[in-house]
């Protein structure tokens, strides 16, 4: 009986300590308010230098390149250069058996001999029908020939002038295959046009190579002047109506990442470059191509290069992080928050249509301990920063961040605590220790 006395109150002891527990959740959940309180970072609007930049990719490329190729055909049997020496204008690089060349110019040569013999043998012929033609004319004046005799040496007469002119014209073409000959035979060597440095080389000694005079033969090597060097990239269309020739560029190249090398605009291509026409990927850049002020030795040809455009530079303006500008949310449509094709309209419409629905750009203002909308006005941006042409003034003190809170935490007079970067993160760090 005690024992069933005792298994009561026990149970009893458990309900009441469930409902007490209930309730306290219920107090703390319901009755008692609750913390809302937003730890922000904050800081006075200053003034600052805004550089715009716009960025793009590329390769090195020489100031000049000469790709040199052959116009003879035959065996390469001397090489004097290798790839990365340099060279001196007028320098033995190649030479070329020249076998084939030299029977090809025998054959022209026995044909122009040929020629000039057939113009002999003409000549004697005509020198022959003048003179029938003269007695024959004598002759015929004193009645001692017939019109009939005349007819023939005159006929024969212009018939050997006019073997004679062929034998000439022959002549003179076959002169001018045997110089056409002498010329490709020259070619067999091959010499420097230029100074510069071997960038590329195709061939080997022992290897034959095809020569043409019409087209571009067998190419053999790259010379080029790596004196001066330059940056060239492709910049998005939308992007390169900013660019000027003259724009300072800062270039970064990818095989040498300690330094970061000046450039200048010196040429902007009015003809694009096109990819993926017709599909969802289409894309269309312009060439773009940046003079290095401060070369290095290092550098070489086909080297990746990023680079950074200085388009515009504005000084002592009000800046704020980019990170600490949002929308205004009320103001957003569905055009703006549904991914639509845009590529179906009329691209220019719906571009104008974007900018002109664009939603107004505001920042979080502290008002003792919560925080106000500012709607605000914006310009160039660089990096980091973006230039606020109206609705903020430097000494005003703003929100800068976290960024998750500028954008979806905080609301119209959301209460706010002001926190360092560095406590910040002491904080997580000892939330996540617990």
């Amino acid at each position: 009986m005690a024992r069933k006395q005792q298994r009561k109150t026990g149970r009893l002891i458990l309900v009441i300590t469930l409902i007490v527990l209930a309730l306290a959740v219920v107090v703390w959940q319901v009755i008692l308010p609750k913390d809302d309180t937003v730890y922000v970072s904050a800081e006075a609007a200053s003034t600052r230098t805004i550089i715009q930049t716009v960025n793009a990719i590329g390769k090195i490329q020489p100031e000049f390149q000469v790709k040199l190729s052959s116009e003879a055909s035959g065996e390469i049997v001397f090489l004097g250069v290798r790839d990365g020496d340099t060279v001196r204008k007028g320098q033995v690089l190649v030479r070329i058996r020249p076998d084939i060349v030299e029977t090809q110019l025998e054959q022209t040569e026995a044909a122009a001999e040929a020629s000039r013999l057939s113009i002999t043998i003409a000549k004697a012929e005509l020198d022959r029908s003048d003179a029938d033609l003269k007695r024959i004319t004598e002759l015929y004046k004193k009645d001692f020939a017939t019109r009939e005799e005349m007819d023939r040496v005159k006929a024969a007469y212009e018939s050997a002038a006019g073997r004679y002119a062929q034998a000439k014209a022959d002549y003179n073409r076959s002169l001018g295959a045997l110089r056409q000959t002498k010329a490709t035979a020259d070619r067999t060597t091959i010499v420097s046009p230029m100074d510069g440095v071997v960038t590329f080389l195709a061939v080997e000694q022992g290897e034959k190579v095809v020569g043409t005079a019409t087209m571009q033969g067998t190419e053999i090597m790259r010379i080029a002047n790596l004196n001066t060097m330059n940056a060239w990239v492709d910049v998005d269309e939308n992007d390169v109506a900013l660019l000027s020739v003259g724009d300072t560029a800062r270039v970064r190249v990818d095989a040498l990442p300690d330094t970061t090398y000046t450039g200048v605009v010196y040429e902007i291509s009015h003809s694009p470059k096109s990819t993926g026409i017709g599909t969802q990927d289409e894309v269309v850049n312009f060439e773009v191509r940046i003079r290095f002020l401060d070369a290095d030795d290092r550098m070489r040809p086909g080297m990746s290069v990023s680079v950074d455009i200085e388009t515009e530079t504005k000084d002592s303006v009000v800046a704020v992080p980019i990170q600490s500008l949002t929308i205004d949310k009320g103001q957003l449509t569905q055009t703006d928050t549904e991914d639509d094709n845009w590529r179906v309209k009329d691209k220019k419409v719906e571009q104008a249509e974007k900018r002109r629905d664009r939603p107004q750009s505001m920042v979080w203002m502290i008002k003792g301990t919560s925080v106000v909308p500012r709607a605000v006005e914006t310009g160039i941006s660089d990096q980091g920063f973006i230039e606020i042409t109206s609705g903020l003034a430097a000494g005003e003190t703003f929100v800068t961040g976290p960024y998750h809170a500028v954008t979806k935490l905080l609301s119209p007079g959301t209460t706010v605590r002001i926190e360092a970067p560095e406590d910040r993160r002491k904080r997580f760090d000892k939330m996540r220790s617990e």
